[in-house]
């Protein structure tokens, strides 16, 4: 009669027992010492050998031969066949109420038969129910000398403390993947099976640990494989996918080739793999892909060799993308039996991992943020690209030196416009071409020439007098000010020639003949421009309102933006009593002013070298009436939607 596996081969010893050293060499170090306990609770995973090291105890109190356990002895024998009368094993699921408890309380009182003790092996002993319990306390606590209770549970949490603290406890620990390959191969040899060491490999994985979870699979496989197991006959009967199929497919999603991957997959699914284990096998896989980018090759965690994994789809994802696989294959497994269809789903996660490689985590995205933000730290630190004519207007150098920029991430959406702008070998910078080239204004002469260029601000003191042709005064920003003109040297003629197309030069911007009035010319040149109120600073220097406000606009934009936005919006800036005196139209702008007040006057004493004071009023304009009564702004949203005015 054929007998399983599991039972044929149950441990006999305590040598036998695989895994559980610390149990064995402790039981047997108190057996010689005569230190027995009058109760113990053994807790662990399914088949890891409590039931068996319960038996083994048993045996080794009870033998009478010299070596215990002998295995020849009537005592040993009648254990191992469950036939003792001084051993009784309970099913602790099946006996949980307070009677049963009873019955072992009435038998204790006893001794054994034939035996040294009386032995009572409790299996599942979490199932007593509370009274069970409470009615073996005193029993286990003071049993009469010949007792022994030993208790078995996997599920150690429901057993009471009180119940704990009475017994000697063993935890029993799951068996690792090599010493099941070795007892599975003693038990192929012992069968006269012949088993290839990948087919064994594979049934010491799926068994997890459990020394009979894996014989019960061993002898399945046995069954259907006949005299030799492979692992190719494990793949196509149990619809496994293989580390073949599942280099191809994965190298596929790596090249990012959508339609090649759904073809593969359909064809593992057409071959009869069920979607849930196809699920767990891609799992398995990616995590063995994550390992191995990590540097780990042991092949009890791979569940293969490590050169079995295709090199290229390991080094075409990093190690973020690859835990964004596996979280995406172990997510997908929780939600797949909820799902209207499976399939869709896996196919789903395959068409997503086609484009992993143009995944970048959140921690990618920060780092970047961080050196942009380094970026403008340094820049307001030290200085910020500006425009020529800002920098005219300031009378300051806010320029950033290329070198200053190297380091910074590049983005490449703006960078390729900049590239050519490089020195050769430079790295590119973004936002590098913000600075536009250097304008030249200059009067046409009757030849259409050009007079020599405007000269640059002498930016160590000068004055703005000396430090710009008086034909080329500064301009101010003001449009309301006379002086935001561009006068020209009185010495062009008349009848300068010009273009009747255009009444700008673009390419060297400057002002032609055509855009002043006939006779106006020569006494436009030469008009004297309204005097601006200007300020000596600290060291000396004698700047321009106009400049002033300017400079404070650079400084802001650069650290407070909305601030130098709406500083743009002011009207003319006068001074008066070491205080800057500005007017605003609009009353939230307004507001932001004098909530900002503070900062700007901290940039203007900068500026100065003495503290200056800054005051803004709120000067709204009434909005221009449209016939009918209706106000613009509404008349504007009338004409973009198309509608029209009720309820007035």
């Amino acid at each position: 009669m054929f007998e399983v596996t599991a039972t044929r081969r149950r441990p006999q010893t305590f040598d036998d027992l695989a895994g559980q050293e610390f149990v064995a060499e402790t039981l047997k170090n108190s057996l010689q010492a005569d230190t027995i306990a009058h109760a113990y609770l053994f807790s662990g995973p399914r088949g890891c050998g409590k039931t068996s090291t319960a038996r083994i105890l048993a045996k080794t109190l009870n033998c009478t031969g010299e070596v215990a356990p002998c295995g020849v002895c009537p005592h040993c024998q009648e254990i191992a066949k469950g036939t003792s009368l001084d051993v009784i094993e309970i099913d602790g699921a099946s006996n949980t109420s307070v009677n049963d408890v009873r019955q072992i309380k009435d038998e204790v009182l006893f001794p054994p038969n034939s035996s040294r003790y009386k032995i009572y092996i409790i299996d599942e002993v979490h199932m007593l129910s509370t009274s069970a319990f409470n009615a073996l306390l005193k029993t286990i606590e003071e049993p009469p000398p010949y007792v022994v209770f030993i208790f078995a549970t996997t599920e150690l949490q429901k057993v009471p403390a009180t119940i704990k603290s009475r017994c000697q406890q063993f935890y029993f620990r799951l068996v690792s993947v090599e010493q099941l390959k070795e007892l599975l191969r003693a038990a192929a040899q012992e069968s006269g099976v012949q088993a290839d060491e990948e087919a064994l490999f594979w049934i010491a994985r799926e068994a997890t640990g459990s020394v009979r979870d894996a014989y019960t699979l061993f002898d399945q496989v046995a069954s259907f494989s006949g005299d030799h197991i492979t692992y190719e006959k494990i793949r196509d009967t149990l619809g496994l996918v293989g580390i073949d199929r599942l280099n191809e497919l994965f190298s596929r999603c790596a090249q990012g080739d959508t339609s090649g991957a759904l073809n593969q997959l359909d064809a593992v699914l057409q071959s009869g793999v069920a979607i849930e284990q196809f699920i767990s096998d891609s799992a398995d896989y990616v995590r063995s892909l994550l390992f191995i980018k990590h540097g780990v090759t042991k092949e009890s965690l791979l569940g293969n060799a490590a050169a079995r994994y295709d090199a290229a789809v390991c080094a075409a994802w990093n190690a973020v993308q690859l835990e964004r696989a596996l979280s995406l294959f172990l997510s997908l497994y929780r939600d797949v039996r909820y799902s209207l269809s499976p399939r869709y789903e896996l196919e789903l996660a395959f068409a997503r991992l086609c484009w992993l490689s143009a995944y970048v985590s959140p921690a990618d995205v920060k780092q970047a943020i961080d050196a942009a933000q380094a970026l403008l730290d340094r820049g307001s630190s030290s200085a910020v690209p500006v425009p020529e004519t800002a920098a005219l207007e300031t009378g300051i150098d806010l320029s950033v030196k290329d070198s200053e920029m190297n380091g910074v991430p590049q983005f490449s959406a703006l960078s390729s416009a900049s590239a050519a702008a490089q020195p050769p070998g430079a790295v590119p910078l973004p936002f590098s071409n913000v600075v536009p080239p250097r304008l030249e204004a200059t009067p046409k002469t009757a030849s259409g020439t050009h007079s020599a260029p405007v000269e640059e601000i002498d930016r160590g003191g000068a004055s703005p007098e000396s430090a710009v042709p008086s034909s080329f005064p500064l301009n101010t920003n003001e449009p309301d000010s006379p002086s935001d003109t561009t006068a020209f040297s009185a010495a062009a003629p008349a009848s300068t020639v010009h273009d009747d197309d255009d009444d700008w030069d673009l390419e060297n911007d400057a002002l032609d003949d055509s855009a002043v009035p006939d006779g106006r010319l020569e006494s436009f040149a030469t008009q004297p421009q309204s005097a601006e109120q200007t300020y000596t600073t600290a060291e000396g220097r004698v700047i321009t309102l106009s400049q002033m406000r300017g400079t404070v606009i650079a400084n802001l934009s650069v650290t407070d933006g909305m601030t130098a936005s709406v500083l743009m919006q002011t009207k003319q800036w006068t001074l008066s009593n070491d205080t800057v005196h500005t007017e605003i139209g609009m009353s939230y702008q307004h507001a932001l002013l004098q909530q900002k007040t503070p900062v700007i006057t901290a940039v203007l004493q900068s500026l100065c070298g003495r503290p200056v004071g800054f005051s803004v009023e709120l000067r709204e304009e009434p909005l221009e009436q449209t016939p009918g009564d209706i106000p613009s702004a509404v008349k504007i949203v009338q004409d973009v939607f198309k509608g029209t005015i009720e309820g007035r």
